[in-house]
C-alpha cells in the first residue's frame, strides 16, 4: 500500500510561510493498492487531489472512479467536497461511505447537501453530475472494497467518529483521527484497530500543556489527543510506524518539528504527517 497525505491540519485550514512546510489543508488521506484507491475524509486537501485525479483521467482517456470513507461529519472533514472537481463531471463514479450523526438523524448525504445550500454555498449537491452512491457505516462493520478490507470501530469524539483499519497486500494501516485518548486509558476499540499496524495515523493535535490548559482553555473533552498519548498508543499496540496527524492550526512548522523530535524520544518510529508526503507501507 501507498499512503499520501493531502491534508494534515485539524479544525480549520491555515496558511502562510510559517505553515508551508507541514501544509495547511484539513484532513484528506489517499490510500492506494493494486491500481485502486480509498480517500479518507474530504477536508480542504480533497480539492487538490480532485484536480490531480481529473487530470490523470483526461490524459488516460478514462473516468474517475473513487471510494471516499468519512470518519465523521464535522466541517473540517467535509468542507473540501464542494470543490472536488471530478464530482461535477458526468461519468465519474463515486462511492461515499460514512457514519450518520449519533441517533441516525443526519446521514452523510444530508451533511454534504446541507453545506451546499444558501447562505453557505451557492451550488447545490444536485449540481454534481457524477454517479454518487451513498452508504451509512456502523461500528463493527467489515467492508471488502476492491483489494481493501476495511474494519470500522467507534472511537471517542463529540458526536461520534469512526476509526478505520485498512488491510491490503498483507499490510495494515490504522486511521484514528479525531479521537481523544486520555493519559490513563486507551479505548479498547482503538487497541483492536491499531494492534500490529504497519502504519498508525493518529490524532496528535495538542501538547500535554495545551491539553491541561496551561496556556489557555483546558482541551480535555474536545475530542483530540496529545502527541504523547499517540506515542503511547503506538507503543502499546505494537505499531511499526506512527504518523502524528491532525495538527493544530496554531502549530507552525517549527512547532511541529519540535513536537516530532520530542515524540521520537517516546516512540522512535514517530514522524509528523506533512502535506504531499507519500509513505510506502
Amino acid at each position: 500500500m501507498q499512503v499520501t497525505f493531502h491534508g494534515v491540519r485539524g479544525s480549520i485550514a491555515t496558511s502562510g510561510p510559517r505553515f508551508a512546510g507541514v501544509g495547511g489543508n484539513t484532513t484528506c488521506v489517499e490510500v492506494r493498492h493494486g491500481g485502486e484507491r480509498l480517500i479518507l475524509d474530504a477536508g480542504t486537501g480533497l480539492r487538490g487531489l480532485g484536480d490531480r485525479l481529473l487530470g490523470e483521467a483526461r490524459e488516460g482517456g478514462r473516468r474517475v472512479k473513487a471510494t471516499l470513507l468519512f470518519t465523521h461529519l464535522h466541517w473540517d472533514h467535509i468542507q473540501g467536497f464542494p470543490f472536488f472537481a471530478p464530482a461535477f463531471v458526468p461519468g465519474t463514479e463515486l462511492t461515499l461511505l460514512g457514519p450518520a450523526e449519533e441517533g441516525g438523524l443526519v446521514t452523510l448525504e444530508d451533511a454534504l447537501s446541507r453545506q451546499m445550500t444558501p447562505p453557505c454555498f451557492p451550488v447545490p449537491l444536485a449540481a454534481m453530475a457524477a454517479d454518487k452512491r451513498f452508504g451509512t457505516l456502523a461500528p463493527g462493520q467489515v467492508l471488502e472494497l476492491g483489494p481493501f478490507t476495511v474494519h470500522a470501530r467507534r472511537l471517542s469524539h463529540p458526536q461520534g467518529v469512526l476509526g478505520y483499519r485498512i488491510e491490503a497486500g498483507g499490510k495494515a494501516v490504522c486511521f484514528a483521527t479525531d479521537t481523544e485518548v486520555t493519559p490513563d486509558q486507551i479505548d479498547l476499540e482503538l487497541l483492536d484497530l491499531a494492534r500490529g499496524a504497519d502504519l498508525l495515523i493518529h490524532d496528535a493535535q495538542y501538547t500535554d500543556a495545551e491539553y491541561a490548559g496551561a496556556d489557555g482553555p483546558c482541551r480535555a473533552g474536545w475530542g483530540h489527543s496529545t502527541y504523547a498519548t499517540a506515542c503511547r498508543v503506538a507503543e502499546v499496540t505494537g505499531a511499526r510506524r506512527l504518523a502524528l496527524f491532525h495538527h493544530d492550526p496554531g502549530h507552525d512548522d517549527a512547532m511541529v518539528a519540535k513536537i516530532e523530535a520530542d515524540a521520537r524520544d517516546h516512540f522512535a518510529a514517530a514522524f509528523a504527517a506533512r502535506e504531499g508526503a507519500t509513505i510506502d507501507v
